[in-house]
């Protein structure tokens, strides 16, 4: 980047079509991969490749490769290296967002948008001598500027896993005596549920805190975390690929036992809560979307005027499609998706909170919580559940044990059981993938 080129990553679990769609839009003139996954790039003809591992056979892999990391490591420069001037507002980064309500969308990151992220890292340093376990992945905003580039320009000490395994993650803290773990809630949810084999087999006294972001954490998932874990305290974080990890977070022990929040703005991050319907500014205690706006939210979408426009004002806030709300003191709460709201009649069901709900019953794993259409109240909540091993837990159960629990109009109508949830890597739930399912399966 200090060159004026332009970095994107991709999702190593993508498919081939999706990665050519990715190269389509963003145009690379340069891939670095490991010979497994360079056969993905194969559709990308005039694409150059260097290898980052060496390995026999990898000169066959379909992909026109100019290069192998190591070898170029080893030689010296032939001659001296140029830097061109790069301006603050040029293209530093190009994230792929998750595309959770649509498809995939280039998000510009400028070099100003990156300074600006690391100086909220000066403004608010980290307790000195932590040992960072991240298991988040690179290639997602989370992981590439929280952890390839804030903590390890501070100084701090970060272990990074090569993929994720919920005990090889505990093996790490105990032999690198990590005092932080940086997580997705979906692996928190893994720890509660196996939590006594977990303190069993693993020294965990290292361990101070968690910071948990990619998706919202509910009260009743940090309760029952603190009620296994006592001695770790949580820290949530909220931010968005568009906002270059700025939003909001909870920073101090006294902050983080607000449960439900996930903190106050971050430094230089301006806020707004807008009524959706009529455009108009809500006071505190108000649900609306937040507005964002400060020098690390992006300058739109690669090559996507349409969605650039419909997202960032003219005054420059982006809007960030969450439903929000801020307390007296300035705290944030993530209500929900707007755009995932259930519309039951003439009422908002925000699936998040039955979800959270879903998560205290003890035969539960995971669930999620989608719109499924119906013609007489528009909408109604149906519930995907993962239940525990040897469970034999009914529809019926599920039904009524949210139904005692949540006024009639939010109550769930319709469950399902299965393996597992359908989430991206950010641990947030793919509603769409579960609401094309449901409907494909209602049509049979």
């Amino acid at each position: 980047m200090s060159l004026g080129a332009v970095v994107t990553t991709a999702n190593p679990l993508n498919t081939a079509g999706e990665i050519s769609r990715q190269i389509a839009d963003s145009n690379p003139k340069l891939a670095f991969t490991t010979p497994d996954l360079a056969p993905k790039l194969a559709a990308s003809a005039a694409l150059s490749v260097v290898l980052t591992e060496d390995r026999t056979g990898s000169s066959d892999l379909g992909v026109c490769v100019v290069g192998k990391l190591n070898e170029m490591m080893e030689k010296e420069p032939s001659q001296k290296r140029v830097r061109d001037r790069v301006d603050q507002e040029e293209t530093a980064m190009l994230l792929y967002s998750s595309g959770t309500t649509g498809r995939s969308k280039g998000v510009i990151s400028s070099h100003r948008n990156l300074i600006a992220h690391m100086a909220r890292y000066i403004a608010e340093p980290l307790e000195p001598n932590q040992t960072f376990l991240c298991t988040v992945p690179m290639f997602h905003t989370f992981g590439l500027l929280n952890y390839a580039m804030a903590t390890v320009a501070l100084g701090s000490t970060v272990v990074i896993l090569r993929k994720f395994d919920l005990h090889e993650m505990m093996a790490a803290v105990e032999k690198y005596r990590a005092t932080t773990l940086v997580l997705v809630p979906p692996i928190l949810v893994a720890m509660i549920n196996g939590s006594d084999l977990i303190k069993a087999k693993y020294d965990l006294t290292s361990l101070k805190a968690v910071r948990s972001g990619g998706a919202p954490l509910s009260k009743e998932v940090t309760e029952s975390f603190l009620e296994k874990y006592p001695t770790v305290d949580i820290f949530q974080g909220y931010a968005l690929t568009e906002s270059n990890s700025s939003g909001a977070s909870t920073d101090s022990v006294e902050e983080s036992q607000r449960h439900g929040t996930v903190g106050l703005l971050s430094s230089g991050v301006e806020a707004r809560i807008m009524d959706p319907d009529t455009g108009r500014v809500m006071g505190v205690n108000h649900m609306g979307e937040l507005w964002l706006k400060g020098p690390a939210i992006t300058k739109g979408y690669f090559s996507n005027e349409e969605a650039t426009n419909e997202t960032i004002n003219s005054e420059g806030w982006f809007k960030t499609g969450d439903l929000c709300y801020i307390d007296d003191d300035g705290f944030l709460f993530i209500v929900d998706r707007l755009k995932e709201l259930i519309k039951y009649k003439a009422y908002q069901v925000p699936p998040a909170e039955l979800e959270a709900l879903l998560f205290t019953h003890p035969e539960i794993v995971d669930a999620a919580v989608i719109p499924f259409p119906d013609k007489e109240v528009g909408e109604f909540p149906m519930a995907y559940v993962v239940r525990n091993t040897g469970s034999f837990l009914s529809e019926k159960s599920v039904m009524e044990f949210v139904a005692t629990q949540v006024a009639p109009y939010k109550k769930i109508r319709k469950v399902a059981f299965v393996s597992s949830i359908p989430k991206n890597p950010s641990g947030k739930i793919l509603r769409k993938d579960l609401i094309k399912l449901a409907t494909s399966n209602s049509k049979l």
